[in-house]
């Protein structure tokens, strides 16, 4: 496929470069769309389900969460061991849509204990939902082409995140939460559209690429957890999204803390975190606009991988000096922005040059498993440096962010060593040379 993404644009500004490569590459197009139409309906929601969380208890939702993952990680392991990509695609994502159509029905019917369910359900959607794209996306586009590509791509989830909280926050007073269900279904169904078409039109412009897409990818319904424990750079992508969530929960709960405090009205609450979204999205939005495609063709991955954590660091000392309510919203928004902007798209470019059981199974369970897991504890570890007052979190956090640094030097490390088979017919690529 390199011989139809074109080089970047020399002249305009970068808002016209977005929308000449976005004419030139009809994969990226429905590649754009379909993150687009991910993150918008699951951003419709986050609000929602923030907004319960906010007066439930954290530390056992995410609890529940982890379990609900760990039980789900078999089944779908055998749906990618026994269909191939045309079939298990389709029915993840249809799987989801009847999932918010019996959420509305409930949340129509006012069910007591239908808000903590909303809330295990939705954190289990978006991490399965969002790592199926970027699992797809490493089948479309070659390492050289990812490191070119991936930024606007994430400019499409950026929009849609940016335009779900929107219409929550515009919406949720007027049609109430049952129907915002509704909505976010709709948004569903525009994904299945841009999966057939984008699947479509790869499989007509390569011929391997729709051998690949009637294979189904076999193996053990547990594969993915013993290739992690086998293999040095999926230990190392493991490593790196453990201790990044660190800094990451600690700050969500103690905002969750605050906001109890603050709103005690469910719809005020969703419209503050509503808020909060809307923010992430437009720094994350900016800094993909301005940085993200430079910093990943022009640096060693590695490079791009610390800057994350660097920001944490930074954070996290500033609330240990200043621990304001305001600060800590800001402090939420740019670690959130910069793992949205940077680390994402750095690290789900490294998955286009493994095998393809790597991505779907391997990259799923350190999405899912490993993801909730470290939730899971990190939610418990605030519980008991909350003890100690915001401080103690805040320093709690300063250890995090030096052991996410840890991590992302490790994964660099890794992944440098790892050598690019160029499967998919793209010469290997340096940082200096792509783009």
């Amino acid at each position: 496929m390199s011989d139809i993404l074109p080089a970047a644009t020399t002249s305009g500004s970068r808002q016209e470069r977005l929308r000449a490569v976005l004419r030139a590459s009809p994969p990226l197009i429905w590649s754009f769309l379909y993150f687009f139409f991910l993150l918008t309906g699951y951003y419709v929601l986050r609000p929602v389900r923030d907004a319960m969380g906010a007066v439930g208890d954290l530390q056992w939702l995410f609890t529940a969460t982890f379990v609900t993952m760990v039980v789900l990680q078999p089944f779908y392991g055998a749906i990618v061991a026994r269909f191939p990509r045309r079939v298990f695609l389709p029915i993840v994502y249809l799987f989801f849509i009847a999932c918010l159509l019996g959420f509305h029905g409930l949340f129509g019917r006012e069910v007591p204990w239908v808000g903590d369910v909303f809330f295990v359900w939705l954190t289990v959607f978006n991490l399965f939902a969002v790592s199926v794209f970027w699992s797809f996306m490493a089948d479309v586009f070659s390492d050289a082409e990812a490191r070119r590509l991936y930024g606007y791509i994430a400019v499409g989830g950026t929009v849609g995140g940016f335009l779900g909280p929107w219409l929550t926050r515009h919406l949720v007073l007027d049609i109430g939460i049952a129907n915002l269900m509704l909505v976010s279904a709709a948004m569903l169904a525009m994904c299945l559209l841009c999966i057939m078409r984008l699947r479509r039109w790869v499989s007509r412009g390569d011929s391997r690429q729709a051998a690949v897409d009637d294979e189904a990818i076999g193996g053990s319904i547990l594969a993915g957890l013993a290739l992690i424990w086998r293999q040095p750079l999926l230990r190392a992508l493991a490593l790196l999204l453990f201790t990044g969530l660190g800094g990451a929960t600690l700050v969500y709960n103690e905002q969750a803390a605050i906001t109890r405090v603050l709103f005690p009205d469910s719809a005020a609450r969703t419209s503050f975190y509503s808020s909060i979204d809307l923010a992430v999205n437009t720094t994350t939005l900016i800094v993909q606009l301005l940085l993200t495609r430079a910093l990943l063709t022009r640096f060693r991955l590695a490079t791009v991988l610390l800057i994350p954590p660097c920001i944490a660091l930074i954070g996290f000392s500033i609330l240990l000096a200043s621990p304001l309510p305001l600060m800590v919203a800001a402090v939420q928004v740019s670690l959130r922005a910069g793992e949205f902007s940077l680390m994402k798209p750095a690290r789900e470019t490294i998955y286009t040059r493994v095998e393809r059981e790597w991505r779907y199974k391997a990259k799923a369970a350190i999405d899912t498993v490993v993801y909730r897991g470290a939730d899971l504890i990190y939610a418990w570890l605030h519980k008991v440096l909350a003890l100690g007052g915001s401080s103690v979190v805040f320093g709690g956090g300063v250890v995090l962010s030096l052991a996410f640094i840890a991590g992302a030097w490790w994964a660099g490390r890794a992944q440098a060593r790892f050598p690019d088979p160029a499967s998919r017919g793209a010469a290997p690529a340096t940082p200096a040379a792509v783009g």
